[in-house]
């Protein structure tokens, strides 16, 4: 019960459709979804009253990437850099991931979140956490939806 490969790599970016644009014009990836996160949870990553996260997901080459930009309430771009939520990460796929999380919880592993369900995106139907590593870096832990 452990990892199974990359699901996807995540960067924040400043301006979410236009780097969108960019992958799909200058690398040929197609854009797999477009969406926007729930308030709730991203008023709690960030602290920010009315923050949210506008994500699209790319792919190219059977690679997804998910850009995430952080938006303020009515509509104010927020400072990834200065609000300590700007970072790349890479999502892990799991093959049972309430098996992993349970073993990891015991040794030390810092989660953000217990294992919740995915509702939107590629991987709607599954099951998602986010850990950190030693040095702060965020890991996000999925188990795809059973198709």
């Amino acid at each position: 019960m452990g990892l199974t490969g990359v699901n996807h790599t995540s960067f924040t970016v400043a301006d979410v459709k236009a780097s969108a644009k960019w992958y799909c014009e200058k690398l040929g990836f197609e854009v797999m979804s477009d969406n926007v996160r729930d308030p709730a949870y991203c008023q709690k990553v960030t602290g920010i009253p009315g923050a949210h996260l506008h994500i699209i997901y790319v792919r190219g080459a059977g690679y997804p990437i998910e850009l995430i930009q952080y938006v303020g309430g009515a509509g104010v771009k927020i400072d990834t850099a200065t609000n300590n939520v700007g970072s790349a990460h890479v999502c892990f796929n799991v093959d049972d991931l309430h098996a992993m999380y349970a073993g990891l919880k015991g040794h030390g592993v810092r989660f953000m979140s217990p294992p919740v369900d995915i509702t939107d995106g590629p991987n709607k139907g599954g099951l998602v956490v986010y850990m950190e590593d030693p040095d702060g870096n965020t890991l996000e832990l999925i188990q795809p939806p059973r198709r």
